[in-house]
């Protein structure tokens, strides 16, 4: 099996790369329909339901976060269609994680032509047999690559890993914190993150980072906050008891250590974020200590600094590693304001790797105030800012 931090082969270009014309057209249809992709969506799940009635049961009941994830998928996308290279990368991410959904070659050919009837109804007349055809051609290579990226990994591991919950405690403020066993060897790099499901909520995927690297036992810990209208973060927090069975999809996530370019890092971490930076944490350690980590917690009140007491003793034990902790709407002694004020004033950060973790604004905000004073971008990973494409809370 391949280390996870490397993924699966995929070729530099795709095959039928699409000319700067049928890009033209593709984004020229998708510019139409921007303001009706809602009521797009709505029409092609209608429509590949009432089509092709057994690829229904590979979706959840509730339909309204899944259209929102085609939407995002579809408009990524188009925004990749001119970079063949991070095209393939994107969709082989797609092809893989569909495994878990029990997606065929066979169930490709039916989504796209519900794609395209949805795109022509709603484009209109603007809608043309030239702009079908750039479809057609961009569809047939998306769909390929997905295929592909499929097959190749159903080659050397499961599409889904059964894990029994071996421990779990609450930690106050609606998040409890879980230890998985997988029934058979699950491996990931800390800093990655994983899909989960749970049996009360078949076909509802949510994604957490293990808040560990990998251990001689197999177990992962996540660090799960019950969010208002999470079904799956609710169960897991209000309802699991260890000897429940959960499933665990692919590892997935390029915030990881081998990433690293300088031997300085600065980790970021605001609430549950703190999941992946104490894994990355954990394998410097795990390393040898090579790295010098000065790691930010934030959040609005000093009762929210989630995890700090625990950083603090891991800081006791690696002279590496450093803690600072800010709170930005509650006056206490220590740092106060918001983690990119507190960044910018400790900083300058250039001549060091950076990984973000927590909630998108911060995230956002932090890679900016990082940029704007000399650290390349590049040097600065973080997971996506939105949910991935394929997930549901």
């Amino acid at each position: 099996m391949p280390h996870p931090a490397e993924e699966i082969a995929e070729p530099e270009t795709v095959e039928a790369p699409l000319s700067d014309h049928e890009i033209h057209l593709i984004r020229a249809s998708v510019s139409v329909v921007e303001h009706v992709t809602e009521d797009m969506t709505v029409y092609f799940y209608a429509i590949l339901f009432a089509r092709y009635p057994e690829v229904r049961p590979m979706f959840p009941p509730g339909m309204d976060a899944q259209r929102g994830r085609l939407l995002r998928a579809l408009l990524r996308i188009v925004d990749l269609v001119d970079d063949p290279e991070s095209l393939v990368r994107f969709c082989g991410h797609l092809g893989r994680d569909h495994r878990k959904f029990g997606t065929l070659a066979a169930h490709f050919p039916a989504v796209g032509e519900c794609l395209l009837a949805a795109l022509a109804r709603y484009a209109g007349p603007a809608w043309t047999a030239e702009i079908a055809a750039a479809w057609t051609k961009a569809y047939g290579v998306v769909a390929q690559v997905m295929i592909s990226a499929a097959e190749e990994d159903e080659k050397v591991r499961p599409a889904v890993w059964p894990a029994t919950i071996v421990h779990r405690v609450s930690r106050g403020h609606g998040i409890a914190e879980i230890t998985v066993r997988p029934h058979t060897p699950y491996e990931y790099a800390a800093g990655q993150y994983v899909s989960v499901e749970t049996p009360w909520w078949p076909k509802r995927w949510r994604y957490y980072s293990p808040a560990n690297a990998p251990r001689e036992d197999g177990t992962l810990t996540f660090h799960v906050r019950a969010v208002p209208g999470g079904s799956v973060s609710d169960a897991l927090v209000h309802r699991a008891v260890v000897g429940d069975v959960i499933r665990l999809g692919l590892p997935m996530g390029d915030m990881v250590l081998d990433a690293a370019v300088h031997k300085d890092l600065l980790c970021v971490a605001g609430g549950t974020g703190l999941a992946p930076i104490r894994a990355l944490v954990e394998e410097v350690a795990r390393r040898g200590g090579r790295h010098q980590v000065d790691l930010f917690l934030g959040a609005r009140t000093g009762s929210e600094l989630y995890g700090v007491d625990d950083m603090l003793r891991m800081a006791q034990r690696h002279h590496w590693l450093s803690i600072r902790g800010a709170v930005s709407h509650e006056y206490i002694p220590g740092i106060r304001g918001s983690l990119p004020d507190v960044l910018a004033e400790y900083g300058p950060w250039y001549q060091h790797d950076v990984y973000l973790s927590g909630p998108a604004q911060m995230v956002i905000s932090s890679a900016e105030t990082l940029t704007l004073n000399g650290t390349l971008p590049e040097r600065i990973h973080h997971d996506p800012f939105e949910t991935p494409v394929l997930s549901t809370r």
